[in-house]
């Protein structure tokens, strides 16, 4: 088909170029035979046409050159071997747009992996990230900023943003950014649901024009920790100044108010130094266990059997549970073994137990029901006091939390026992739950990983 062509494309030519030929022999030969000049200049026209042609297929072969070098710049995802230059210009030339065409792919290849590696960062990121232009339309989003948003997947570029975020915060913290020049930070909580983020907008490099982009930081944690931290500071000033202060009235009036010449009066204000220092002591003593059960290193568990450890925290508050006129109930079970820390283990039962008689109607009960399965052990506590309201349950196993503080006091506890059982059961790789209605008692269910022989005996 090229022959074809320039076939073609020469005809006209050798035609034009014999009859160029014939003229210019006519006049440079008006002597010679008119035979011999046609032929002369049939030879001369050939001969023309045949440097023509060579020149023609030379420019064709070398524009089809340039026409794959120029296709394989396209094609950046090949590999081909490096082309030599053969001397003349047009193979230099093809030459060194290869070389400009595997520089220009190995940039390219360079700018993907640094675009996916990048993108890799952000998507998973747990901070949420949101790139904006100056019309504040979104032109990255991450899948964590998706979330804070209530949104199931990261918005598509060009959205704008006040389709996904409509705190109006949000916005005005990218406005400000964009007439300013210079990053912002505050701390907003954000519409989207109650949590908390520590906010950072910075312009992209270059000029603001360019964008501006977000991080996001969940925030809601630290805030909650700092709470429980205030509240506990409270909580222990509170539990801690109340009994020394009646310490030191009572020590006072023994020493000044001539307490001590009257041995019935000065009897009583020993007797009330002592129980407040008791308080004190258990109150101190809870603080202990609490600290050893949250930072100390966990001791190897143990199986641990079920009745005995129930037995015996039974027989611990006998005594307690006659004194209120509150009978205990524990039917008889098939014994079963679970992972734990026996002395822990007890003292869950003994703090569950003590508030379930402190926290009774008089002539009451105390039921301990004790069931199985081939995945836990479960211990339920139940009682027929009054209840815990249902605004309060979320919070009833937080120090220092009380559902009625008078009473609590009144009976000295502590505030801090379910706390305790909670950490405990934790500690052992189980957990505690609680349902109460009001009128109708509490029902406190510790879940407790069974000792694997309980489970291949369940098999059999």
């Amino acid at each position: 088909m090229p022959r074809l062509r320039i076939m073609t494309r020469l005809l006209p030519c050798f035609v034009a170029l014999t009859a160029c030929s014939v003229l210019l022999l006519g006049w440079l030969l008006p002597e010679a035979q008119p035979a011999h000049r046609a032929a002369a200049s049939a030879a001369l026209g050939a001969a023309a046409t045949a440097v023509l042609a060579a020149f023609l297929a030379a420019h064709d072969r070398r524009a089809l050159a340039l026409r794959r070098i120029l296709e394989r710049l396209l094609q950046l995802g090949k590999s081909d071997s490096p082309r030599q230059a053969r001397g003349d210009e047009l193979s230099a030339l093809a030459a060194t747009i290869e070389q400009a065409t595997r520089r220009v792919r190995a940039m390219v290849e360079t700018l993907q992996r640094e675009n996916a590696r990048r993108e890799a960062i952000l998507g998973t990121m747990v901070e949420g990230v949101v790139a904006v232009d100056p019309l504040l339309r979104i032109t990255f989003a991450n899948r964590a900023f998706a979330e804070m948003m209530g949104v199931t997947e990261p918005p598509a570029a060009g959205t704008p943003l006040v389709q996904v975020a409509r705190d109006r915060a949000l916005h005005e913290m990218f406005t400000a950014v964009f007439a300013a020049g210079q990053p912002l930070q505050k701390r907003l909580t954000l519409s989207a649901g109650t949590r908390s983020f520590e906010v950072q907008v910075a312009p992209l490099a270059g000029s603001p024009q360019r964008g501006a982009i977000a991080m996001l930081y969940d925030i809601t944690g630290l805030e909650h920790l700092e709470r429980v931290r205030k509240d506990f500071v409270a909580n222990v000033s509170h539990e801690l100044r109340t009994p020394l202060a009646a310490i030191s009235g009572y020590a006072e009036t023994l020493l000044e108010g001539g307490g001590l010449e009257d041995p019935a009066n000065s009897r009583q204000f020993v007797a009330i130094i002592l129980a407040k220092a008791r308080q004190l002591t258990n109150v101190v003593q809870d603080l202990l266990i609490l600290s050893s059960l949250e930072s100390a290193k966990a001791p190897a568990a143990e199986p641990i059997s079920l009745e005995r450890s129930l037995q015996s925290a039974l027989r611990t508050v006998e005594p307690m549970a006659k004194a209120h006129g509150v009978s205990l109930v524990c039917e008889t079970f098939q014994d079963l073994e679970v992972l734990g820390y026996e002395i822990r283990l007890e003292q869950v039962w003994v703090n569950l137990l003590d508030n379930a008689i402190k926290f009774n109607r008089p002539d009451g009960a105390v039921r301990v029901d004790v069931l199985r399965d081939r995945e836990r052990a479960l211990v339920r506590v139940c009682d027929t006091g009054p209840g815990i309201p249902s605004r309060d349950l979320p919070r009833i196993f937080e120090r220092f939390y009380r559902v009625d503080k008078a009473r609590s006091r009144a009976t000295g506890g502590t505030g801090l026992g379910l706390a305790i059982v909670k950490h405990a059961v934790e500690q052992m790789g189980g957990s505690v739950s609680v349902e109460s209605h009001l009128g109708q008692g509490s029902v406190f269910t510790v879940s407790l990983p069974p000792f694997e022989n309980n489970l291949a005996a369940t098999e059999r």
